[in-house]
């Protein structure tokens, strides 16, 4: 299992991905998110699924822009490499199954190439096919999806700034690390600004992020302290007392 997480405000976009990767009772560090970057073409592409069909799919859609294909927007680029990953479906599918894998692959695909409008992100499933982020969904999730969306559903939308982006992002994940033990440290952050044809990349591990964790957990202790507890009374009121106890 992974974790990665794309976001799409109006400054720009926001990408996080852990790097564990659990081969049985075995885990090892390898990055999840591969980027193609040059004169007015930036993109990242990360995914989540079997290594084996990732590498083979980055590694078809790398020799197709190395031969000289090029893509002039976006949604282009994304059928290009849902092309890639039909191609590995074909390839090796049948040999998977048979063994006991599934064909699993998702993948989300952010940036913007030389004659898009704006920054846009797309979610591809392993059938090849996408859907565009846009106004309703700020974000998208892939891998352990389940333990981390609650405070993206309740903080993004698309006027959040990029840092409050990370910021929610990076809570968003360290929830799903707290849960579930096929995610962790370190992980791989990119950002891209509208229009500027340029994503920068940033690693973190635990040490560098360890006080923002415990800051949040003792704020989220606090916070859980201050509701008022008047509502519970109805509740509470129903259990009867009893005869050797006082209130």
């Amino acid at each position: 299992m992974t974790y990665c997480l794309g976001i799409k405000v109006k400054e720009g976009l926001v990408a996080i991905a852990d790097t564990r990767i659990t081969s049985g009772s075995d885990t090892t560090e390898k990055k999840k998110i591969h980027i193609q970057q040059r004169d007015n073409y930036s993109l990242f592409v990360m995914t989540s699924g079997l290594r084996s069909i990732r590498d083979k799919a980055v590694l078809y859609f790398q020799e197709r822009i190395d031969e000289g294909v090029e893509h002039n927007k976006l949604y282009k680029a994304v059928n290009d490499f849902g092309a890639q990953v039909r191609r590995v479906a074909k390839e090796d599918r049948e040999a998977l199954e048979h063994a006991g894998f599934r064909f699993n692959l998702n993948t989300i695909i952010g940036g913007q190439l030389k004659d898009d409008e704006e920054h846009k992100l797309f979610l591809l499933y392993p059938e090849g096919n996408w859907v565009e982020l846009g106004e309703g969904a700020p974000f998208v999730v892939i891998g352990n999806s389940g333990h981390g969306k609650a405070i993206l559903n309740r903080t993004l939308t698309r006027d959040s700034s990029m840092h409050l982006a990370l910021k929610t992002g990076f809570l968003s994940f360290d929830s799903t690390r707290a849960s579930a033990n096929d995610v962790d440290f370190p992980i791989d952050v990119v950002l891209y600004r509208n229009n500027s044809f340029q994503m920068v990349e940033h690693r973190y591990d635990k040490k560098d992020l360890e006080s923002v964790s415990e800051g949040w957990a003792e704020e989220l202790k606090k916070a859980l302290k201050n509701i008022p507890n008047d509502w519970m009374d109805a509740a509470f009121d129903k259990i009867p007392v009893p005869n050797n106890m006082t209130i």
